[in-house]
């Protein structure tokens, strides 16, 4: 889907909870009505889709590989993420991506919860972070190549920092 960016950003009220939930392929198998609203995304056009399909294009790469090898790990994370709404609007979350489990500990899919992030946060830290990764992902010559130079990166920073992602996520937040 090619979607022009409108440079509009959305926002959502801080008692709503955008919910998700994903097979192991991160195809959505459960869409809230918040997340539709802000998508603009109908339960049709949702529902069997890649969760992608509101990846935007300033959010680095290497922060999505993060989440992925975390989650299917079987651990949670949380994440600041940049979407994009169907008609190029965008919009920030603060995520919180956790596997779903069978009765057996089997990892059968994933369910995120997205908050309202903390806008301070946004501009002060992530954005700046971000545009950085994506930077090198882009100087790289080669998708592979920028998600692992972005990830030499982010581990150089986080390691300066004495941290991992998610601490450093909650650092912000306090």
């Amino acid at each position: 889907m090619d979607i022009s960016l409108t440079g509009v950003e959305r926002r959502f009220d801080a008692n709503d909870v955008i919910v998700t939930k994903t097979d192991l392929g991160g195809r959505l198998t459960y869409a809230n009505k918040v997340f539709l609203d802000i998508s603009s995304l109908t339960e049709k056009q949702a529902l069997g889709a890649p969760h992608n399909i509101i990846r935007h294009p300033k959010m680095p790469a290497v922060i999505f590989r993060l989440l992925w090898q975390t989650i299917q790990k079987g651990d949670e994370i949380f994440a600041y993420v940049l979407n994009r709404a169907t008609n190029g609007d965008h919009y920030w979350v603060l995520a919180h991506v956790t596997p779903s489990f069978d009765r057996s500990g089997k990892v059968i899919g994933y369910h995120s919860n997205r908050r309202v992030p903390n806008r301070q946060v946004i501009a002060s830290a992530i954005e700046p972070l971000y545009a950085d990764l994506l930077a090198i992902e882009a100087r790289a010559g080669g998708r592979t190549t920028g998600i692992e130079a972005a990830q030499a990166r982010l581990t150089d920073i986080l390691t300066d920092k004495g941290t991992d992602y998610e601490r450093f996520v909650f650092s912000l937040q306090a």
